[in-house]
């Protein structure tokens, strides 16, 4: 089981991971709760329509560090984020339990989920002086070079 923390977590939190698209695609609609949290990745916006109860969303950026924290009621679409590479979703208040905001760095323990659209691992990025031929040998995905 995959759980997760911040700097203020009193405790880790279970986390489901969607890993497929269909499952980023369906995220929490149709539940009536959810026990923890759901990570969506690639994902940069989320929208509430159809939901059956509010959500606490937290954008993360490609070092799962917290850009953005806000809660949507039922029927809201949410405007994308710039720079977010991940969301996290859980019920309505459960981010500020959690210690969640702004600037929080959430870490990942357990089995390694695969969130980058099926390939790779929630894994920081290569360095900022990573040159072309370095990052071509590792085998990366288009969308990780732009």
């Amino acid at each position: 089981m995959v759980m997760f923390t911040t700097e203020r977590t009193p405790e880790p939190v279970p986390l489901e991971v969607a890993e497929s698209a269909r499952a980023r695609r369906r995220g929490l609609l149709g539940r009536d709760g959810v026990e923890g949290a759901l990570l969506l990745g690639p994902a940069s916006a989320v929208h509430t329509l159809g939901m059956r109860f509010a959500i606490d969303v937290a954008y993360l950026d490609r070092r799962l560090r917290v850009l953005a924290v806000r809660t949507m009621r039922p029927g809201r679409l949410g405007l994308p984020r710039p720079r977010s590479r991940y969301v996290l979703e859980a019920e309505a208040g459960a981010m500020e339990r959690w210690g969640v905001r702004r600037g929080a760095q959430v870490t990942l323990h357990g089995r390694r989920p695969r969130v980058r659209g099926g390939r790779g691992t929630a894994q920081p990025p290569p360095p900022r002086g990573a040159t072309h031929a370095r990052l071509c040998s590792r085998e990366l995905p288009w969308s990780e070079l732009t």
